[in-house]
C-alpha cells in the first residue's frame, strides 16, 4: 500500500509555487535559517546570542544533506516556497507528524525575510493545507505558535485555523519562559470556508 504523503506535489498560486526541493535552494535555505528573528520565532535557540551567531560548517553540511533527503520522504511533505516574480526559494512549508489512523497531520511554515510582509506565507499556507484537505483526505491540521510571534498567529487566523489551547512555557528564551497556543483547523471548516473564513467560501 502507497503512502499518501510519499508523492511530493507542485502547487502554483498568484504568487508563490510550491515544489520538492532542489539542491539549489540550499543557499537560500540557509539564509533563511541563519536569520536571528526567525532562529528566535521558531524556537531554534534559546537566548539572543546563540540567535545572533553564524552558523557552523556543520550546520551548513547538516542543512544539505536535510534538504537533499526531503523528496524521498514517504510519511511527510517538504516544500520549498518559490516566489513566481523573483524566482528565488523564500522559505518552506511542511506537513508532517502523519497520523493515518486519525488523518492527521502537524503543519508548519517558515518564510525568511525576503519573502516576508508581501502575503507570500498566508499563500502558501492556503495552498498546503488546501491540499492536505482535499488531495490527502486529512480530517485534522494542527500545528503551534509562540506567543512572542503575533503575527504568525494573525495569518493562521486569517487562513481558518483556531486557537483550541496552551502549552504553558514550553520554550525558555533567555531568561523567559515562553507559552505556544496550539491551533488546528478540520476538514469540515475548511470545506466550508476554503481558507478565508472571513469571507464564506471562495
Amino acid at each position: 500500500m502507497s503512502e499518501p504523503l510519499a508523492a511530493k506535489p507542485t502547487l502554483r498560486g498568484s504568487n508563490v509555487e510550491l515544489r520538492p526541493f532542489s539542491e539549489d535552494d540550499v543557499p537560500a535555505m540557509v539564509e533563511v535559517l541563519g536569520d536571528p528573528e526567525v532562529r528566535r520565532l521558531t524556537g531554534s535557540v534559546h537566548d539572543e546570542s546563540a540567535a545572533l551567531a553564524p552558523l557552523r560548517p556543520s550546520e551548513y553540511d547538516e542543512l544539505r544533506r536535510w534538504y537533499s533527503t526531503r523528496a524521498t520522504q514517504p510519511d511527510r511533505i517538504d516544500l520549498a516556497i518559490i516566489e513566481l516574480a523573483t524566482g528565488k526559494c523564500v522559505g518552506e512549508a511542511v506537513l508532517n507528524q502523519y497520523d493515518p489512523g486519525n488523518r492527521s497531520c502537524n503543519f508548519r511554515i517558515l518564510v525568511g525575510p525576503a519573502g516576508q510582509n508581501r502575503g507570500l506565507g498566508t499563500e502558501a499556507t492556503r495552498m498546503l493545507v488546501g491540499y492536505g484537505f482535499e488531495e490527502l483526505l486529512l480530517h485534522r491540521i494542527s500545528l503551534e505558535v509562540y506567543d512572542f510571534n503575533p503575527r504568525a498567529r494573525r495569518a493562521y487566523e486569517k487562513v481558518g485555523f483556531r486557537a483550541e489551547g496552551v502549552l504553558r512555557e514550553s520554550l525558555r528564551f533567555g531568561d523567559h519562559w515562553i507559552d505556544a497556543t496550539l491551533m488546528s483547523i478540520l476538514g469540515h471548516e475548511w470545506a466550508a470556508h476554503r481558507g478565508f473564513p472571513n469571507a464564506g467560501y471562495r
